[in-house]
């Protein structure tokens, strides 16, 4: 069994439901009502577009810019 580390993008959106993005798979999203939902969601959806590649035969590429943090900021103009 083969172990690989995706990094994911998890946002709020203005409904509260959580989104969670791995950038370095195409499509490779999902949501959840919770942050733990969220996750549990990415987890089975980049595990099933890394089965796709390998079944397909694809190269499975995971690096992407590692993403230190986010901050949000009020501009005053």
């Amino acid at each position: 069994m083969k172990k690989y580390k995706a990094q994911v993008i998890i946002e709020q959106d203005e409904d509260g439901k959580y989104i969670a993005n791995c950038l370095a798979l195409q499509g490779c999203y999902t949501q959840g009502d919770t942050f733990e939902e969220a996750i549990d969601n990415i987890k089975d959806v980049v595990k099933m577009c890394l089965e796709e590649l390998e079944e397909e035969h694809k190269t499975i590429q995971l690096k992407y810019p590692e993403v230190i943090a986010t901050k949000q900021l009020e501009i005053a103009i």
